[in-house]
């Protein structure tokens, strides 16, 4: 039972990647912004090694960070409903009945200009609400003011 205790307490360092090597693989990764396997191949140990250092020193992975900055995205949620709402306004051109010019070409289209065959803009109206992530779209008329507070309520 002893030999069982001391054996559990004593750790062999003798294989830990060095120091100045964990300094090599962090300052890359904060001058470069490039990830294990680049910067395995730079520092001269494995991809693997190269992810743990990067643990241990709390950087985060390339896809959680900002590219241009290199620092870690702060996501948000709201904590109640309606507290932050996100709305927008999508602009679409409708195709006329028999297709548009590019079916026709642009002589055989150009009687639909004259005519009001469904052509014109369909305008999405979208809300959606930061907390719930619920999200609700309306096709309204046009993307005036009066229509866009109408759409609120």
């Amino acid at each position: 039972m002893l030999a069982f205790e001391e054996g559990a307490t004593s750790l062999d360092h003798s294989l830990s990647t060095p120091a100045a090597v964990e300094l090599q693989v962090v300052r890359l990764r904060r001058q470069h912004q490039i990830g294990p396997v680049r910067l395995a191949a730079r520092a001269g140990v494995a991809a693997s090694t190269t992810h743990r250092i990067l643990a241990r020193h709390g950087l985060p992975a390339l896809t959680a960070c900002d590219r241009a900055t290199g620092e870690p995205i702060r996501r948000y949620e709201r904590s109640r409903p309606g507290e932050l709402v996100h709305i927008d306004v999508k602009k679409l051109g409708r195709i006329p009945d028999g297709g548009g010019h590019k079916v026709l070409g642009r002589a055989a289209g150009s009687p639909n200009k004259d005519r009001r065959n469904g052509a014109g803009y369909a305008y999405l109206h979208t809300a959606l609400d930061d907390h719930t992530r619920l999200a609700r779209t309306e096709d309204l008329p046009d993307e005036t003011a009066a229509t866009c507070a109408g759409f609120l309520r």
